[in-house]
């Protein structure tokens, strides 16, 4: 890779591309910002990227030519882009299917049109859980196993990886970086949107839910922020190693029990019970506390019965960083951040206030729950 190079960077105001564009700022890049709903450029830590550091372009991933000018794309075919990084994606739980589809799929397609017209190498940001409900060893090789995809999320991933996969074969230069679910830094525990776990760890630790359908052996793969866009950073500066091959961004797996032992540490928290899923009764629960596990926790429940262990052999030897070596330490950085800023912690007495402050009222609030730590209001996949 040239010493600056010219980069274009999809969903660069989510959080996984906003951190990735910074670490190409900081290198010395000449990055483009697709942006969409939010046109700032917020990083993990809500410090927002200098106006002149990044050239922000309005765009749409799920229209042809991503929403651009016709003048405006053919210069980006023409000014000879040297990467395009593609962080756009909308990874909200719940979501009707053509959501999904536009965003992740057809999104994918319109860059991989980009990438084809103009020769541009391409680091495709998808997502670990492409394995749905397999158990077991998941490699940095596989796809499609014959694996259950769990929810629409997954199987439009896997369609967009799949979709990254037949542009290979037809000659596009690509590489690809699989991060499991994206959770705030893995030294202060720093992360800019409550999203995805964190909508789990509150009602449970309020006692909103206190009985929940798994498996204490399964196995929840937390990723930090930080660690995910350097492996994607990375990966971007060393193509001509990495092109042809997929990356696991992955943290120190965490059984259900290790959250159970973590969580009773603290107190105040109420600490889940996870019932084996063949004696689970939804139907048993007091109402309240079914209201929660209907609306929210049947989104995430799949997960919180896989035995699944990532491996991650091609990202150990590219990259210069390991994940996080102790899975309970991170977790009570992560818990003790949502403590200090008061995210976590004594409830109110009102069930519709606590959805309120979830954002779960409204039409279009749904929690998020993967991978990769989404803003669901930038359409366009900025929210990865």
């Amino acid at each position: 890779m040239t010493e600056r190079s010219r980069i274009l960077v999809t969903g660069a105001a989510g959080l996984v591309g906003a951190e990735v564009t910074a670490r190409l700022v900081a290198a010395g890049h000449q990055v483009t910002a697709l942006v969409h709903n939010q046109p700032a450029v917020i990083r993990n830590d809500g410090t927002p990227l200098e106006p002149d550091a990044v050239t922000r372009l309005p765009g749409d991933v799920t229209r042809p030519r991503l929403g651009l000018p016709e003048a405006a794309y053919q210069a980006l075919v023409a000014d000879g882009l040297d990467r395009i990084v593609h962080c756009a994606a909308i990874t909200d739980f719940g979501l009707p299917d053509e959501v999904y589809q536009a965003v992740n799929v057809d999104g994918t397609a319109h860059v991989l049109e980009l990438a084809r017209a103009g020769g541009v190498p391409l680091v495709h940001v998808g997502t670990a859980y492409v394995c749905g409900e397999r158990d077991g060893l998941i490699r940095e090789t596989e796809l499609d196993e014959g694996q259950r995809l769990a929810n629409a999320y997954e199987d439009s991933k896997f369609r967009a990886e799949t979709l990254v996969h037949k542009a290979q074969a037809d000659g596009v230069r690509a590489a690809i970086v699989r991060p499991s679910i994206v959770v705030g830094d893995e030294h202060t525990g720093v992360v800019r949107d409550y999203k995805n776990i964190y909508v789990v760890l509150k009602l449970a630790t309020e006692g909103k839910v206190r009985s929940i359908p798994g498996q204490y052996e399964a196995r929840l793969d937390l990723v930090p922020v930080d660690y995910v866009a350097d492996i994607i950073t990375e990966v971007t500066h060393r193509f001509e190693e990495a092109a042809g091959r997929t990356f696991h961004a992955v943290g120190a797996p965490l059984t259900l029990r290790d959250f159970s032992d973590v969580m009773a540490e603290y107190p105040p928290f109420h600490v889940p019970r996870f019932v084996p899923p063949t004696s689970f009764d939804a139907q048993r629960l007091p109402r309240r506390e079914r209201a929660y596990y209907e609306r929210v926790m049947t989104l995430y429940e799949s997960y919180f019965r896989r035995r699944m262990r990532f491996d991650d052999s091609h990202t150990a030897g590219l990259a210069t960083r390991r994940p996080p070596a102790d899975g309970q330490d991170f977790l009570r950085a992560l818990i003790d951040h949502c403590l200090e800023t008061g995210y976590l912690g004594a409830p109110p007495a009102d069930a519709t206030e606590v959805l309120a402050r979830l954002n779960m009222t409204g039409p279009d609030a749904t929690p998020a729950a993967n991978g990769t730590s989404p803003a669901a209001s930038d359409v366009n996949g900025a929210g990865r």
